[in-house]
């Protein structure tokens, strides 16, 4: 019996737009390397010197396998909850739908201003870098500069982002495995003159510094170099196949992500003294000189300590570019669920929230104010508030997961009936949600002792601009809390792909 034959499909076949008005066309590999992307930036590229000046080799090594751990575990939860409902705005909409709607609207804008505002601070890094080719050029022509690329991007297409962001952390990723061969190499004295061996790890404290002390207090910079590893969430209400490309990520990123770091700091620790000034300077102007640069300097190879300067840039672009994606989505979602003004709802034919993106560039224009208070005075400021607000989002992600799987059992359906099940329920939720606030309230505890109340300020200041919203949310709206009984678990609709 023969049959009429199939019509192929075609390669310019219209692209489904979802109920948002958003259009699903994200790939898996576009969502692998946005995770990857998102948390491989100035946090390893920068920051990992301190860390290791702080605590030593092996504290700075516990700090990120503790937080990884973390990591890993908000990461399951959100897939869990992604996967079955993946929706514009994520966690924000998961914190109205299973908490109450005050908690979600503070839980939205409080990621948005994350977003908004490290797009800012990596603009103030992008004239920092850019300073160490041309020192006569103003940082702020080269802030402007690249937002307009960035936003120009963004304008485009989920799309286009999508695939900028893809090449943007594969120079990343390539740059990361180069060095931990090149360090490998070194440790083993086969590159760079004579291996230091295990000296570096057992001069002076090392390899604990500063006892478990120092290890929570480099927790916060640890966290902040992960932070980046939710957009997967986001991303998910523009993928094509969320219930097979969201747990496909999570299931291989976060590994990935962990070899990186962890092998990073071993290399560093293993080349690099902890008692090494060059690890920890004072002088923002230095965040060019990264540990990176000092191994390949150290191995002699000084125009790959160049080209590691040019990798920086790209992880800071990388940053900007995920940060206007990331905050223009939030406040899309805001507007959806009417918790922002309604033109932030807006959609292009190309399914981008245009007026959502213009509002987070025009945050991401407070980068210009270094050339007023110093670039890096802005700097730190900006990473401190943006650090915070990551970790109050990823409290709001173990909460969220911890009261769907209950309402989710209670109103009689099956663990069986998700797309992806997190291992460790109840733990995992739990002992994030424990070691966030740890870390969030433990992150600054020194300037709190020595009564340094303008870093403390600089420090906690995201805690309670957050508990105001939530209050203030909650005062005017007299919204009551979410039973588990009423909660609406149900799966989004996603069109076969």
């Amino acid at each position: 019996m023969s049959h009429p034959a199939r019509p192929a499909p075609s390669a310019a076949a219209p692209v489904q737009p979802t109920a948002d008005g958003l259009q699903r066309t994200l790939s898996s590999r576009h969502l692998q390397m946005i995770a990857i992307g998102g948390a491989i930036g100035t946090g390893l590229f920068v920051g990992s010197g301190a860390t290791i000046s702080t605590a030593g080799p092996g504290g700075a090594l516990v700090a990120y396998a503790a937080i990884g751990l973390m990591v890993l575990l908000l990461m399951q939860s959100l897939g869990e909850m992604t996967a079955h409902m993946p929706v514009a705005g994520s966690f924000q909409a998961y914190a109205s739908r299973f908490v109450s709607p005050s908690f979600g609207f503070a839980i939205g804008w409080n990621y948005w201003f994350n977003w908004a505002i490290t797009v800012a601070a990596e603009l103030v890094a992008a004239g920092i870098i850019m300073s160490f080719w041309l020192p006569g050029v103003p940082g702020w022509v080269w802030a402007g500069g690249f937002l307009v690329i960035l936003t120009a991007l963004n304008a485009l297409s989920a799309k286009a982002y999508g695939e900028s962001e893809f090449w943007l952390a594969m120079i990343k990723v390539i740059a990361v495995i180069v060095f931990l061969v090149a360090g490998v190499a070194m440790i083993a004295g086969i590159l760079g003159g004579s291996s230091p061996g295990f000296s570096n790890w057992t001069t002076g404290e090392a390899p604990f510094k500063g006892g478990m002390l120092a290890i929570i207090s480099i927790f916060m910079v640890a966290g902040f170099s992960f932070q980046g590893t939710e957009l997967v969430g986001v991303a998910a209400g523009e993928a094509r196949n969320p219930r097979l490309e969201v747990p496909k990520a999570i299931r291989t990123v976060f590994w990935r992500i962990m070899l990186f770091y962890v092998g990073a700091i071993a290399v560093i620790g293993f080349l690099i003294p902890y008692t090494d000034p060059l690890l920890l300077r004072t002088d923002a102007s230095d965040i060019a000189s990264s540990p990176f640069t000092l191994v390949f300097e150290r191995a002699g190879i000084a125009v790959a300590a160049s080209i590691m300067n040019a990798v920086i840039l790209t992880a800071i672009l990388s940053a900007g570019n995920s940060g206007l994606y990331a905050s223009s989505r939030m406040l899309h979602a805001l507007a959806l669920h009417g918790q922002a003004p309604k033109v932030f709802a807006t959609v292009n034919r190309r399914g981008v929230p245009i007026w959502a993106l213009a509002a987070t560039a025009a945050v991401g224009l407070f980068g210009f104010l270094t050339a007023i208070i110093g670039q890096g005075a802005a700097y730190t400021w900006l990473l401190n508030v943006s650090g915070l607000s990551g970790f109050i989002a990823w409290v709001g992600i173990a909460v969220c997961h911890y009261r769907f799987r209950r309402a989710f059992v209670r109103q009689g359906h099956s663990v069986s009936e998700l797309p992806y099940v997190a291992p460790w329920f109840p733990l995992g939720p739990l002992l994030a949600f424990t070691m966030c606030l740890i870390v969030i309230l433990g992150q600054n505890y020194e300037a709190l002792f020595r009564g340094e109340l303008l870093s403390v300020l600089s420090s906690y200041i995201g805690l309670p601009a957050f508990l105001a919203l939530w209050a203030g949310h909650k005062l005017i709206t007299r919204a009551p809390g979410v039973r588990l009984e009423d909660a609406d678990v149900s799966g989004a609709e996603v069109p076969a792909s």
